[in-house]
């Protein structure tokens, strides 16, 4: 049986920004049929909100955009890369920090900025954007090119439900362009170009030399 594809969304301390996103994401599967071929969750690169619901905040902006939600915070751990298939950071110093607690190159690969699946975000900056993985290129070989400025889902915690009805029309607007490339990656997967997990070639046992 296909294990499904594992998302993760991370924000700070799990409370605002990436269960809004988790509900958000988990509602457009839904629609789409996906909701059996990928899973979604979402935790926090802190762990002093663990056992907390969301922030009242976050749970009423989703509940009046018709959103479900449940959510228990965690904090995100590094063994979980190697059963994930992409790690949604809601802004940029959440990347770096994820990218730095990636085991190996192939794990921090998979950290990507959610708003840099979305059409246009980033403005003029998007026109240098780095394959669509949210980034500029470096101008130091051998780094791990820099996030684009204007690519964050800001922290809403410190302000008024303003700033949360917005991050939710953000998270929204990249939704459509993450679920767009799960869909490649899911008919990528079916057609058996999953980079996770290369065919091998099949072993055949040495024929015996004839005496």
């Amino acid at each position: 049986m296909t294990a499904p594809y594992r998302i993760c969304f991370v924000c700070t301390g799990n409370i605002c920004r990436s269960p809004m996103a988790e509900s958000v994401f988990r509602a457009r599967l839904a629609e789409d049929g996906l909701d059996g071929l990928v899973e979604v969750d979402s935790a926090g690169t802190g762990g002093w909100n663990e056992g907390d619901g969301a922030d009242p905040r976050t749970v009423a902006v989703l509940r009046a955009g018709g959103y479900e939600h449940a959510h228990t915070a965690r904090q995100f751990q590094a063994s979980w890369f190697s059963h994930l298939d992409l790690v949604i950071a809601l802004d940029s110093g959440h990347l770096h920090e994820l990218r730095r607690l990636a085991p190996t190159a192939q794990d921090a690969a998979k950290v990507r900025l959610l708003r840099s699946y979305a059409t246009g975000a980033a403005g003029a900056a998007g026109e240098a954007l780095d394959g669509g993985s949210g980034t500029v290129p470096s101008r130091t070989p051998g780094r791990t090119p820099d996030p684009a400025p204007d690519l964050d889902v800001p922290d809403p915690y410190f302000g008024g439900l303003a700033g949360f009805e917005e991050c939710l029309e953000m998270i929204e607007t990249a939704s459509d362009g993450l679920l767009a490339e799960v869909h490649t990656a899911l008919t990528a997967r079916a057609a058996g170009h999953d980079d996770r997990h290369p065919e091998q070639a099949p072993h055949h046992p040495p024929e015996e030399e004839s005496a």
